[in-house]
Parts: structure tokens; C-alpha cells; sequence
């Protein structure tokens, strides 16, 4: 007894030990790969839940799909109701592994016949690096998912000698009752809802157990998932939480229906598999597995965004919303967490053109905005979030995108620290010539939060970058012509003291929105080239107006 105990163990063992080792090779294979799906196939529910299913089935982890959504949604790449359509599909995908259990496991002992890939796999992975030590730990795991399903096969075989399916709960109510909550506690204990089905299948072929008890204990594993979803909850962020809460109640109905026909579905197998596949109830748990899910799926999907709204109105993002997509778990994927930053500082950088705008038009006083104070919070908090990114491993595309984000960071910060000069902003609001920038100035503003807020849209930093220069220029030549009108006594030192610091202060501010929109856009190109040699060279005659040597009264804060 103890031999057999031991063999069904060794079994389960072996079996998690392919799956964990497949799952981390295909997830280091898939890398950006997957990412890059995510954020390109989730355009509406149903792609989503294909998105899921794919991703799952290929990498073999429910969970490795469902925190890569989590990343996405936190930074604010994939809308929450596209990420529920996504877990939808994760629950479908993880069924594949029952098919690959009961069409090859099961069908074929083929453990013997791979331990040659496992030796490559294995021989691959100690020496070599990169993508084909990555493939020699996908190929050892799946060489051991297959030694193990035999060896659990074996042991199940001969548990079937020591215990008749009798014995188990029957197909009364209390008794399905009682074999799903033993499929939920299998789950639990094996961490795995795929090693929990496998084990069933591996038990309904050696003949320990009948096709209803079977039925019965796929129905609870796939509940017992949800124990894990809420457990690994605890303390996450609010979307890891919202992504919970959407896993377990998909679930839990899934599961009740499923519970519901299972009665009629046990029948009908038992009158219908010998004609349609030879008896072969092992693949008839795995159909019953994938229908259920699909079932869950039509119920949910044509009530996704309802669902999503459900789910969000349960758990509320709290903090700065200006940087609620700033999750402390996407630090663990660094092209993702750079994401998130810069779609923070795109709604950053609205936010204080926007109050800017109004500031200049006379609507609101800068100081008793409640956007600015926000977005002063915000770019603390952005900077800190920032700081605490791993660095790229070289100096390529990454790299310049990060660094492009921290020149973002310090220009909105400039910009911020500019408008606090309610001095200047009365004098540019009385001098009729200084009025007529201001006024252009809201106009640039204005069309530039509107691009920051599209998505499918870069800011027109060149528009920006033009009426900087020309605001530079003007002021480099109407500065000797007041100086001089001031010297022959035809304009009062004072008020032409400050319409030259008003001129200035409307020059830094026109330099700071046409360098943080250069580099908001500049973290949305595919190829930067060239890194941040824009800041100097090129734009060189915008910083060397504004430089302290042409200009003694002038803050040197403008030039980099």
C-alpha cells in the first residue's frame, strides 16, 4: 500500500515539476511576446478571451496570464473590461492541459520514450545561454509532465486494486456535493488546478474512479482555483484585487451550472461514448471540462462591460487619480512599469496645461487650483516610482525611453515651479502685446491636452517648439529696443523692468510646454535615435536665448 501511495505521489510530484519547469521556459520564450499580444489583440471582449485562452494554452499558466493582465491594466495599457474578458479566457486555456493529458498521456506511455528530451532539455539548459537554454527547460519540463503522468497512471492503476469506485461518493446530491469540495481541496493542496485534472484523469483511466465522480471533482478543481485567486489577493494592489474578485465569481457560476447539469450530463455520456469515441472517458472529462468554461464564457462576455462595472464599483482606487496606474507591482517588468509612467505624466502634463490655460485666460488663480496641487503631488510621486525601476541591461531603445521620461519629469516640474509668479502673470494680463502671447499660448495649450489625452495621438511638440523660438527671438530683440526707450526717459524704469521679467517668464514657460511635449512624444515613438541630443544642438537657439550670460535678470533655470 505504502508502494502505491508512493507512486501516485511521485506522480503528482513529477507531474507539477514538468509543468512548473515548462511553464517558466515558455514564459522566458513568450516574453515581450506576450506583452506585445496583450496590448494588441484585448481591442474588444471577444479578442480578449481569445487572447487568454491563446496566451494560457501556449504557456501552460493561468497565473502567468492573469498577472501579466493585472500589469497591463494597473498601467493603464488595457481597460479593466478587456482584462476580465482576458481572465474568461484564462480559465478556458487552462483546459488545454486536460486535452494534452488524455490525448497523449493517457492514450500513449510515451514517459520512457522521452527521457532522451529530458536529457537534452536538460543538457541544453546547463550549457548554454539565452533563448536555447530557455528551450532546453521547456523541452526537460514537458519530457517530465509525461514520466509523471506514468508514473501516477501506474499508482493509480494499482490504487484501483485497493479501493472500488464504490467506496467514493456516489451520484446522489450530497454525495456530488462532497466530490467537488474534495476537487477544491485537491487544487489547494496541489497549488494547480492542471495537476488537480490530471491527477482525475490519470485516476478515471487506472479505473479508481467512474466518469460522474470524475464529472463531479473537475467541477470543484475548477472552483479551487478561486481559493488560490483569493489568497494570492490579500494585500495587492486594488486591480489584483478586482482581478479576484472577477476570477472567483466567474467561477463560482460556472461551477453551479455546471453542478446543475451534471446529472444529465453523466447520463448522457454514459449512452453516447461508445459511439462516439470508443468509450474513451478520459476525453470525455476533458470535453466536459472545456464545455463548462465555454458555457461560463456565453453566459459573461455579451455582459463584460456590466461585469467590469460590477467589479470596479466593489474595490475604489484611492490616492492622487493622476497616479492610480502607478502599481508597485509592475516593477517586476520594467518595460511595462516605464509604460505605466508614461501614461501618468501624459495626464500629468494635460492636467497643467490645461490649469495653465485657464490660469493665463484669467479664469482661476493658479494658486487655488486643485488640479495643480494634484499634479504637484503627482510628480513627486512619479519621481519616486520612477527612481525605484530597475535600469535597462543596455543602452538601447529602453534606455533612451526612460531617459526621455525623466527629462519629462524635470520639464513638467519647471513648468510647475514657472507659474507660481503672479507678478508676471498681472503684467502679462494688462500689456496688450504680452496679452496677444498669452492668448496664443492657451490656444497651443489647450490642442496639446487634448493630444495628450488620445491615445492614438502624439502632442504636436513641434508646433510648440516653433512658438518657443519665435517667443525667444522676439524677446532677444524687443529687450534692447525697451531698454533704450526706458533710457531716454520714454518709459517708466519700472514697468519696463517688469515687462522685461513678464517677457521672460512667458519665454520659460513657452521653452518647459515645448520640452516636456517633446519628450511625452518622444516616449511613444518606436525608435528615438539619436537619445536626447535634441535638448542641445538642433534646438540649440531656444536655450542660448535663455541663457544667463545674454541676460543677467534672467533665471538660469531654462538652460539644460
Amino acid at each position: 500500500m505504502f508502494t502505491v501511495v508512493a507512486s501516485v505521489i511521485g506522480g503528482v510530484g513529477l507531474f507539477l515539476l514538468g509543468m512548473i519547469l515548462m511553464t517558466d521556459g515558455l514564459k522566458a520564450l513568450a516574453g515581450d511576446a506576450l506583452r506585445s499580444i496583450l496590448s494588441k489583440y484585448t481591442t474588444n471582449r471577444w479578442s480578449a478571451v481569445g487572447a487568454g485562452a491563446g496566451i494560457t494554452a501556449v504557456v501552460q499558466s493561468s497565473s502567468a496570464t492573469t498577472v501579466a493582465t493585472i500589469g497591463f491594466v494597473s498601467a493603464g495599457l488595457l481597460p479593466f473590461s478587456n482584462a476580465v474578458g482576458v481572465i474568461i479566457g484564462a480559465n478556458l486555456g487552462t483546459t488545454s492541459t486536460g486535452w494534452l493529458v488524455s490525448l497523449l498521456g493517457l492514450k500513449f506511455s510515451i514517459g520512457k520514450i522521452i527521457l532522451p528530451v529530458i536529457g537534452i532539455g536538460a543538457f541544453a539548459k546547463l550549457v548554454t545561454r539565452g533563448r536555447l537554454a530557455q528551450v532546453g527547460t521547456t523541452l526537460a519540463g514537458f519530457g517530465v509532465i509525461f514520466v509523471g503522468i506514468d508514473v501516477l497512471q501506474a499508482g493509480m492503476a494499482d490504487l484501483a486494486v485497493e479501493f472500488d469506485p464504490s467506496s467514493w461518493p456516489q451520484a446522489t446530491l450530497g454525495g456530488r456535493a462532497l466530490l467537488l469540495l474534495i476537487g477544491m481541496a485537491m487544487t489547494v493542496v496541489m497549488q494547480s488546478s492542471s495537476a488537480a485534472v490530471a491527477t482525475t484523469l490519470a485516476a478515471l483511466s487506472g479505473g479508481t474512479i467512474n466518469v460522474e465522480q470524475a464529472a463531479a471533482l473537475v467541477v470543484g478543481q475548477n472552483v479551487g482555483t478561486t481559493i488560490t485567486a483569493a489568497i494570492a489577493a490579500i494585500g495587492g494592489s486594488v486591480q489584483a484585487k478586482r482581478t479576484a474578485l472577477a476570477h472567483i465569481i466567474f467561477n463560482l457560476v460556472t461551477a453551479a451550472v455546471a453542478f446543475a447539469v451534471l446529472p444529465w450530463f453523466t447520463a448522457a455520456v454514459e449512452s453516447a461514448s461508445e459511439t462516439w469515441i470508443s468509450g474513451d472517458h478520459a476525453i470525455t472529462i476533458a470535453a466536459f471540462h472545456t464545455a463548462f468554461n465555454l458555457l461560463g464564457a456565453a453566459i459573461f462576455v455579451p455582459l463584460l462591460p456590466q461585469y467590469a462595472r460590477f467589479i470596479e464599483n466593489r474595490f475604489k482606487l484611492k490616492g492622487n487619480r493622476l497616479t492610480q496606474h502607478l502599481d508597485a507591482s509592475l516593477l517586476q517588468v520594467p518595460t511595462v512599469a516605464v509604460e505605466a509612467v508614461r501614461n501618468v505624466l501624459k495626464e500629468i502634463g494635460a492636467t497643467v496645461y490645461e490649469s495653465l490655460a485657464n490660469t493665463l485666460r484669467g479664469e482661476k488663480t493658479w494658486f487655488e487650483s486643485k488640479d495643480v496641487t494634484e499634479a504637484d503631488e503627482a510628480l513627486d510621486e512619479t519621481r519616486h516610482f520612477l527612481s525605484r525601476i530597475p535600469p535597462p541591461e543596455n543602452a538601447g531603445f529602453e534606455f533612451q525611453r526612460q531617459l526621455s521620461t525623466l527629462h519629462a519629469v524635470d520639464h513638467l516640474e519647471r513648468l510647475l515651479k514657472e507659474t507660481k509668479d503672479p507678478e508676471a502673470l498681472s503684467v502679462a494680463r494688462k500689456n496688450m502685446d504680452l496679452r496677444k502671447v498669452a492668448d496664443d499660448m492657451v490656444a497651443m495649450l489647450h490642442e496639446l491636452a487634448v493630444q495628450l489625452r488620445d491615445p492614438e495621438t502624439e502632442p504636436n511638440a513641434r508646433r510648440a517648439e516653433v512658438f518657443s523660438q519665435k517667443l525667444a527671438e522676439d524677446r532677444r530683440t524687443a529687450r534692447p529696443a525697451i531698454l533704450l526707450a526706458t533710457a531716454e526717459r520714454k518709459v517708466d524704469p519700472d514697468q519696463a523692468l517688469h515687462e522685461l521679467h513678464a517677457q521672460r517668464w512667458l519665454d520659460r514657460l513657452a521653452y518647459h510646454v515645448w520640452r516636456s511635449s517633446h519628450h511625452l512624444r518622444e516616449m511613444t515613438r518606436k525608435e528615438m535615435g539619436g537619445g536626447d541630443s535634441a535638448d542641445v544642438g538642433a534646438h540649440g537657439a531656444s536655450a542660448a536665448v535663455s541663457s544667463t550670460s545674454e541676460d543677467p535678470l534672467k533665471s538660469p533655470e531654462k538652460s539644460e
